[in-house]
């Protein structure tokens, strides 16, 4: 077994690599590599963001390696089919581009699942960043920020219902989370996916929700909905109108949702630092950063460490929610 040997080797690979910050040292690094084209797995279906967002990266990257990048969808169970199909690859040339909640509370909200992000998935970079928005129908009340709001929440009570696309998703935990800080108590009504809950708001079925960036927007335009404040610890380039809902004096409240390349912890070191070198650069050129700013995301293009910093963060926080409020997946 040359086994010390191996691992010396791929440490020097990735100091190479890492010194260097350079592509053509990381080609250096992983000699051979790639033979065939490059896979990159979505859970979720064509056209969704999860999807746009591997495509934006696709062409850049089939560029870079000289081979052709194919975008893969295999749909379900809220991207954990995508994601367990990417924890088992062994092919050396397969990555998966993944939602927070893939790569961080999946296997807390159900301990049954398949595969562990923190032991089958290798960080490669954080891509974008997007707060969510606590929305309410356009007509409802007088409330005009959001103090009052979260005021004429308080006493609602329970007659109030809040709308997410599902069990254990951030728009539910972000919710739960809200509801532990500011003392509202909404009741929990999921759909299946976003569309539907801005639907079920415009039809009288519920009085809140935390949605998406660009969807809020597209509503508020169509005077439909209102925006009442963002989920990020600041103000947010993608609303740079719309106070906090820390500015309205929810403490120790932040919530984002973000999306990642990750690859099969199986993947040889040297060329996962490669991919994590490149997707970072792609990430933060201007064009790249453009499309992503389009699609609802500011981009981030983070390192490794980066990335597996905010996994521990994250399935830190959430996880004390999903303790303390009892949350089970369906």
């Amino acid at each position: 077994m040359h086994h010390h040997f191996l691992s010396r080797r791929h440490l020097l690979a990735l100091a190479v690599t890492t010194a260097c910050g350079t592509a053509a040292a990381a080609s250096a690094a992983t000699p051979g590599w790639p033979t065939k084209p490059l896979r990159i797995i979505v859970g979720f279906p064509p056209g969704s963001s999860p999807d746009l967002t591997a495509r934006t990266f696709a062409e850049p990257l089939a560029q870079a390696l000289g081979q052709p990048v194919i975008v893969d969808n295999k749909v379900g169970a809220g991207g954990n089919i995508g994601a367990d199909a990417v924890a088992k690859a062994r092919d050396g040339h397969t990555i998966g581009l993944f939602i927070n909640g893939n790569l961080t509370i999946a296997r807390l909200l159900n301990p049954q699942l398949p595969y562990d992000p923190a032991r089958d998935l290798a960080p490669l970079s954080l891509i974008g960043v997007s707060p969510l928005v606590l929305v309410a129908p356009a007509g409802q009340g007088a409330a005009a920020d959001a103090r009052a709001f979260l005021q004429a929440a308080r006493q609602a009570g329970s007659s109030w219902n809040y709308g997410t696309p599902g069990v254990g998703t951030v728009g539910h935990l972000g919710m739960e989370l809200l509801k532990a800080r500011t003392g509202i108590a909404p009741v929990h009504i999921p759909y299946p996916g976003y569309p539907q809950v801005a639907t079920a708001m415009l039809g009288g079925q519920l009085q809140l929700a935390l949605l998406p960036p660009a969807l809020a927007q597209a509503q508020e335009r169509a005077g439909k909905l209102r925006l009442i404040g963002v989920t990020s610890a600041g103000r947010s380039a993608l609303l740079p109108g719309l106070p906090s809902l820390a500015e309205a004096g929810v403490r120790d409240f932040q919530l984002e949702i973000w999306n990642a390349f990750a690859a099969p912890t199986a993947m040889p070191a040297p060329v996962r630092a490669r991919l994590s070198q490149l997707i970072g650069e792609i990430a933060r050129r201007p064009e790249v950063r453009a499309k992503l700013f389009q699609q609802g995301w500011q981009a981030v293009g983070s390192s490794s460490e980066g990335l597996a910093n905010r996994m521990q963060a994250d399935t830190a926080a959430m996880g004390r929610v999903i303790r303390e409020q009892g949350i089970r997946a369906e």
